[in-house]
């Protein structure tokens, strides 16, 4: 039989919450399908001389609520189907944050660590000029994800600004999010959605009237938002147990330190493999280890039907997008264990990435402790309003965040009609 795709996940999702909401069936049609699936081929110079060709992609879903907004990775396993699993989930991630957006997704099948620097620079101002329009400041607003950073975004920013008259290019400055600050990059846009994932696992933990401090928690990825999720938990007393990458699962009891495994992987390409202050376990042990909570940041379809049941942790915080298959969730949810869906739980990024577009818009520079405010107040409103959905509807989070995100498409397509 066949394994399931993240593509065969989000339709399911959809489906079962489009029948318990009864959602209006000519609404249902357009969701239901990808507005735009741009897949562009492109030729390369390497540094040796040879000349390369690259398969990159943009999948826009929806954007009856705004520009798309989207993150785009580099990661050899990227296909269309994948972009348009990820570019749904964002439709509902942005719709549930109550943002002025839509949802897209995109990236490049390739290794990062395959490529020098150099190389890396012109993949991505390749790849930005084949987009071309279909991507802008109003149009579809591209951020960093999985093996992207700001780096990227400053290439991206750069290349389609030279693509505009001079007089236009500094209008054109929040055509992406995630930019390093110095080129108009917003101030904690870094941390952004490691916080989002402390801080909803913080009010899950705190709904059940217990505290963070003294809790255990077991991490796989230690990418961006790994280690800032880490770091804030374990500032707020958490421990963190266990840490999984592709190259490696660790494990130490009394608490493996974050910063001196952030110190250690950083040169080594961000691969956890012989860091010092832990033991390396067997990878399969993982998911069954004794904790707390459970954070999966890394890629999805991570947690299925094979895994679901090792779990011991009574929260799974979705730092990932997709990490859960839905087989996997029926065995955690019959189990009594909680999930912070991943369109509540990392959305901290995007609602960083629209404070970073506002103030690109306005010629505004706002301030760290602002901007972490606002963020906090954004993501903490949200939280608030699934926990009630799923209270009303005697449902699962991740079934209640759906519900409200997509009610509120549905109504603007109720206000506005379909054109003509």
């Amino acid at each position: 039989m066949k394994a399931k795709t993240m593509y065969d996940n989000v339709m399911e999702q959809f489906n079962q919450v489009a029948d318990r909401i009864d959602l209006n069936e000519n609404i249902r049609k357009i969701l239901a399908i990808t507005n735009n699936e741009i897949i562009v081929h492109f030729p390369v110079k390497m540094d040796n001389g040879e000349v390369k060709i690259f398969t990159g992609y943009r999948v826009q879903h929806n954007n009856s609520l705004g520009p798309y907004k989207g993150g785009l990775r580099f990661h050899p396993s990227i296909d269309v189907d994948d972009a348009k699993a990820l570019a749904m989930w964002m439709t509902w991630k942005t719709s549930l944050a109550g943002l002025p957006y839509g949802g897209a997704k995109g990236g490049l099948q390739l290794d990062p660590r395959d490529h020098s620097i150099e190389e890396l620079e012109r993949i991505t101002r390749r790849f930005t000029f084949a987009l071309g329009d279909s991507i802008g400041p109003e149009q579809d607003i591209p951020a960093p994800d999985v093996n992207t950073n700001p780096q990227t975004m400053a290439w991206i920013l750069d290349t389609y600004m030279q693509t505009k008259p001079p007089a236009d290019r500094s209008k054109n400055q929040h055509v992406v999010t995630g930019k390093p600050t110095g080129a108009g990059g917003l101030e904690g846009r870094d941390r952004a959605t490691g916080y989002g994932v402390y801080l909803t696992t913080k009010l899950m933990v705190e709904s059940k009237g217990e505290k963070l401090d003294g809790k255990t928690f077991i991490l796989q990825g230690f990418g961006n938002v790994g280690q800032w999720a880490s770091r804030f938990l374990t500032e707020d007393g958490a421990k963190l147990l266990s840490v999984q990458d592709a190259h490696a699962t660790l494990y130490n009891k009394d608490g493996i330190n974050v910063d001196d495994l952030a110190d250690h992987s950083k040169p080594r390409k961000g691969s956890i493999k012989d860091f010092e202050g832990a033991e390396e376990i067997d990878p399969s042990k993982f998911f069954g280890l004794e904790c707390d909570i459970l954070i999966p940041a890394a890629l999805g379809n991570q947690i299925t039907a094979d895994n679901a049941g090792d779990i011991k942790a009574k929260i799974v915080a979705e730092g990932a997008n997709g990490p859960t298959t839905n087989d996997g969730e029926k065995i955690l949810l019959k189990n009594g264990v909680i999930i912070v869906p991943d369109i509540l739980c990392n959305s901290g990024g995007v609602t960083a990435s629209y404070f970073e577009w506002l103030q690109n818009r306005s010629g505004e520079i706002y301030q760290l402790d602002e901007v972490m405010e606002r963020l906090t107040k954004k993501l903490t409103q949200t939280f608030r309003k699934v926990e009630d959905a799923a209270e009303k509807n005697q449902t699962d989070w991740r079934t209640a965040a759906y519900i409200i995100a997509i009610k509120r498409i549905e109504e603007a397509y109720v206000q506005r009609g379909i054109f003509p």
